[in-house]
């Protein structure tokens, strides 16, 4: 195995610091405060703001839902460990 560092510096300016993820992040962001301010999430509850839809541009209130990190952060997998349809 490698033992190289990740470059931090180096994914900023590739990807995290392009002005299109700027945005995208931003959205996130605003969706977590809006959540915040309603009450149903709070700083350090291991709970993310949920998309219904999977579009992070869309903030309604509809449209967010509030899950542990665990089930937002993958998807039902099959036996094979694969995506389930």
């Amino acid at each position: 195995m490698a033992d190289k560092k990740r470059n931090y510096r180096k994914e900023y300016d590739n990807y995290q610091g392009k002005p299109e993820q700027i945005k995208k992040r931003g959205e996130r962001v605003k969706a977590r405060r809006l959540t915040e301010k309603e009450g149903r999430v709070h700083k350090g509850d291991k709970k993310d703001v949920a998309h219904k839809n999977n579009d992070t541009s869309d903030n309604s209130k509809s449209n967010r839902g509030v899950q542990s990190e665990s089930r937002n952060r993958s998807f039902p997998r099959d036996k094979n460990a694969k995506r389930k349809k």
